[in-house]
């Protein structure tokens, strides 16, 4: 990548990242191109040059997010660490993103509702590829012997679920901290897998 592409990558996240900050105020609906323009002290046009309009922004930050997320989990899915390790570190790194970025995710949890044909079959293709890598690390669990013969679809499912629904309850003024609450949950879903959990 070029320094310009670097450079414009650069002003396209500063972006997406006012446009999430204003529609966590205002809402998607409320919030327009002038609005994100605003913020950041640029024109109106300046903003169209990076994003054709509010639904290409809303993508374009759908798929940051997701790209984002794959990077994340690909740092700990090629350490040489047990499964069980990778999992809970994957677990742990996907909860402190998702509350850190709630408002984008927030907005994304139904991509049916927000996109249509070629937008949102990327957005569904991503989030397989995500997901695909919880697959693989479940079944090498198995596999090693340290986690128990389950239907690995059911359970990977139900472990996103639990840590996605985070963003409907979480609360940076309860007890724990973003990390001591991902450790624990963490924690208690690694007992649906593990064969001896202590």
């Amino acid at each position: 990548m070029s320094l310009r592409q670097k450079k414009a990558e650069k002003k396209k996240e500063e972006i997406i990242q006012s446009a999430l900050s204003i529609i966590s105020e205002k809402g998607y609906h409320a919030t327009t191109m002038e609005d994100i323009a605003a913020k950041l002290l640029m024109t109106k046009g300046s903003v169209y040059y990076y994003f054709k309009d509010k639904q290409d922004l809303l993508f374009e930050s759908q798929k940051m997010l997701l790209e984002q997320s794959i990077a994340n989990i690909e740092k700990v899915v090629f350490e040489d660490l047990p499964p069980v390790e990778k999992l809970d570190a994957t677990m742990i790194i996907h909860m402190e993103y998702l509350i850190s970025e709630r408002t984008g995710f927030t907005m994304g949890a139904r991509p049916e509702q927000l996109f249509a044909e070629e937008q949102l079959n990327d957005i569904l293709e991503l989030r397989e590829k995500y997901s695909k890598y919880f697959d693989d690390l479940i079944k090498q669990g198995i596999e090693d012997g340290e986690f128990m013969e389950i239907d690995i679809r059911l359970v990977r499912n139900i472990i996103l679920g639990a840590m996605n629904y985070m963003i409907d309850w979480y609360s940076p003024k309860g007890s724990k901290s973003k990390s001591e609450l991902a450790e624990a949950i963490s924690n208690y879903l690694l007992r649906i897998l593990i064969k001896d959990p202590k």
